[in-house]
């Protein structure tokens, strides 16, 4: 596989590095496929039970590499092409049973708020900065910026990030919910490291626990967009009911009642 991704895994957790820190992470062509192999691996193996994005360099994801598109030719058609490549691995994040973490320290900008967002917890700096800023070079939210922007702080913040060149600082995007928690360092490099500890903290907690309950309470909430209520009431039960199935709850039950005697 490239090295503009390192992939790892390692206890049940799978380890994503998008490694192009000279442009601070942004996507070309290269990148694009590289994450398309990464993210469908990491969420199709038996041995992965957890995945941890994160970034070499000074900042997490600047979005598309605006610099190679320019100075490379590519058509409308190109760009759009590469955009639904791109678009698989984050599809492969989002509608998998395995839950997902970021570390994204420094900027994430245009594209890159896409890829944080196809995380099911966010852990930031408190130096990061979060935008959009596509209008500034006149294009258009893509990378699913526009399908989960709004679904995570609303319709109205979304407009207003989409609207403006506006970039939220750490404690804005704790606020507006596009964030977790953000962790502060002594300075950026120090900070980067310490953002990355918390997210594998965040990661190791799902393994060393219901692992794959957490993953099935991620898809519940994620797919729940493509069912009515009705439906999702249905979905839930059955979901409950083969997780109940699973020897891992009937031994993690059979603890909390000898323990506690209580009731969930």
């Amino acid at each position: 596989m490239s090295d503009v991704i390192l992939s790892t895994v390692d206890e049940g957790l799978a380890r994503l590095t998008l490694n192009r820190p000279e442009r601070l992470n942004a996507f070309n062509a290269e990148l694009a496929h590289a994450w398309r192999d990464a993210t469908v691996e990491a969420t199709t193996r038996d041995d992965v039970r957890a995945v941890l994005i994160d970034a070499a360099g000074p900042a997490f994801c600047a979005g598309g590499d605006v610099i190679e598109m320019a100075t490379t030719g590519g058509s409308a058609t190109d760009i759009a092409a590469l955009a639904e490549v791109i678009n698989t691995g984050i599809r492969a994040l989002t509608e998998s049973s395995v839950p997902v973490v970021v570390a994204a320290h420094g900027t994430t900008a245009g594209g890159g708020l896409g890829i944080l967002l196809s995380s099911d917890y966010a852990v930031i700096g408190a130096r990061s900065k979060l935008g959009s800023l596509y209008a500034n070079i006149g294009l258009t939210p893509d990378l699913s910026v526009s399908a989960q922007l709004a679904r995570a702080v609303g319709q109205r913040r979304a407009l207003q990030l989409v609207l403006q060149d506006r970039l939220l600082t750490s404690e804005e995007a704790v606020d507006w919910g596009l964030a977790a928690e953000a962790v502060a360092g002594e300075d950026a490099a120090a900070e980067a490291v310490l953002v990355r500890q918390r997210a594998e903290e965040i990661a190791r907690f799902w393994l060393d626990g219901a692992a794959a309950a957490y993953g099935h309470a991620k898809r519940l909430v994620r797919s729940q967009p493509e069912r009515t209520f009705a439906e999702q009431l249905t979905e839930e039960a059955r979901s409950i009911g083969a997780a109940m199935a699973t020897p891992d709850a009937q031994a993690r039950i059979a603890a909390f009642a000898s323990s506690s005697g209580g009731s969930r």
